[in-house]
């Protein structure tokens, strides 16, 4: 092997210090869930018009992405609880390729059932990719330091988004008029569809640059010597079964509010995300796609560097007081583009992405914290990863309320009732914290 790692292991799993070559490797995998949830956002537009749908339908690119989470991570996680966390990442970078490469016959097909099957390969390939590294990455060092360290990964994720989201404005979306009125002004049948086609094509473009970099990844991780980072000595024999596992879980209160806090943060997300640009068109109907793709840029731009701020927050204060604070803020942000004037409407959306970033990581490392007896981990991880599948109901919930009240904007109202929702369970978090202190 190429790289060794020096750090030592510890029996329950977490390592002396961090192999820092092998954790930034790690979170390179970050910006690659990040890149392909931006390019969603990309294809919902894209579809909109192209196969002329509904808002609520559009969104069912965000259910087949994120329902291939839900359906995936359970088994994934066995496979790595028998084999290793480098496996896990061999097999979800394998699978993110063959996704990928899906969109070659997808585009000359052209089909909406099509492409939502490419759209769901690939969130197979995530699944195990993130039900891996996630857990991983709070493994690479020593326990105290968890959250923070994969905070510091989850930095990476928005990076991800922007260069999808970019990759999508100059490769999918052209100039000129939007695709509505260009469909429109097509003089018959035939010309709509074959305008349509043409447009499909441009879609496989920056899935060529994906596979290119995944293939890279995939060369380098084969390489590189990673720890196990699971817990040794007398434990490890004692495998725990998956209805062992989920009896204790269940039995742990903070551990159930938590899969609901990360199913409401990933619905959230993933709404305002998916409906950012078609807002900006429906505020700005003189725009062209690739012109209203800059409030997506922007957004991801604040999610950033929301990111940074929380991540310097979080390392002098309580992540759970922090989060309580951005979820508060970010509730109202988003109350007031729902029912505010329509002219700042949008730029309250993209102000709302500055409080969007600690939330997964914060969610995700302070729930798996609450697993005492590390033989749960992997098999707790992933039920956290299936929480990703709020990201295929409340994109669909928030479309179908566009769809009932006739107004993209007011639909926000969902986003900030996950907000709340979020709110609440960080404010739990700081009670029982308070609780365990004075007993």
């Amino acid at each position: 092997m190429l790289i060794r790692n020096p750090a030592r292991q510890l029996d329950s799993g977490y390592l002396d210090r961090t192999p820092w070559f092998q954790f930034i490797l790690l979170s390179l995998l970050f910006p690659m869930w990040g890149a392909a949830a931006g390019l969603n956002d990309i294809l919902i537009t894209q579809f909109k018009h192209v196969f002329t749908l509904s808002d609520a339908a559009t969104a069912f690119v965000q259910s087949a992405f994120y329902g291939g989470y839900f359906l995936i991570a359970i088994p994934a996680s066995r496979i790595i609880r028998r084999t290793s966390y480098k496996v896990g990442v061999l097999i979800g970078l394998s699978v993110y390729i063959v996704g990928c490469a899906l969109f070659f016959p997808a585009s000359t097909l052209a089909t909406y059932g099509m492409f939502l099957f490419c759209i769901f390969a690939i969130a197979v390939g995530l699944s195990f990719l993130e039900t891996s590294a996630n857990t991983y990455s709070s493994m690479l060092g020593p326990r105290e330091s968890g959250t923070l360290r994969l905070n510091i990964s989850q930095t990476f994720t928005p990076i991800g988004n922007l260069l999808g989201v970019i990759l999508g404005k100059y490769l999918i979306f052209g100039t000129g008029d939007s695709i509505e009125a260009q469909m429109d002004a097509a003089p018959t049948a035939e010309a709509k569809a074959a305008l349509g086609e043409d447009l499909l094509l441009n879609t496989l473009r920056p899935y060529a640059y994906i596979l290119v970099v995944l293939v890279c990844l995939l060369v380098l991780f084969v390489i590189t010597d990673y720890p196990r980072a699971k817990p040794a000595g007398p434990a490890e024999p004692q495998r725990a079964g998956l209805a062992e596992t989920l009896r204790v879980l269940a039995r742990t209160a903070q551990y159930r509010k938590g899969i609901v806090a990360q199913f409401l943060y990933v619905g959230l997300q993933t709404a305002v995300w998916s409906f950012t640009i078609r807002l900006g068109l429906e505020l700005f109907p003189e725009m062209n796609e690739r012109e209203a793709t800059d409030f997506m840029i922007v957004g991801f731009v604040c999610f950033l560097v929301g990111k940074f701020v929380a991540n310097w927050l979080i390392a002098r204060h309580s992540a759970a007081r922090v989060l309580v604070a951005y979820c508060g803020i970010g509730a109202v942000l988003l109350l007031l583009a729902a029912f505010g004037p329509a002219s700042v409407a949008i730029w309250l959306v993209i102000a709302s992405n500055l409080l969007m970033g600690p939330c997964w990581p914060t969610i995700f490392g302070q729930t798996l914290d609450t697993i005492e007896d590390k033989r749960h981990q992997e098999t707790g991880g992933a039920i956290l990863v299936m929480a990703i599948v709020g990201g295929a109901v409340v994109p669909v919930l928030q479309g179908g309320v566009s769809d009932l009240l006739g107004s993209l904007q007011h639909s926000f109202v969902v986003s900030a009732a996950c907000f709340l929702g979020i709110l609440l369970y960080f404010r739990s978090n700081l009670r029982s914290s308070a609780a365990t202190r004075s007993s």
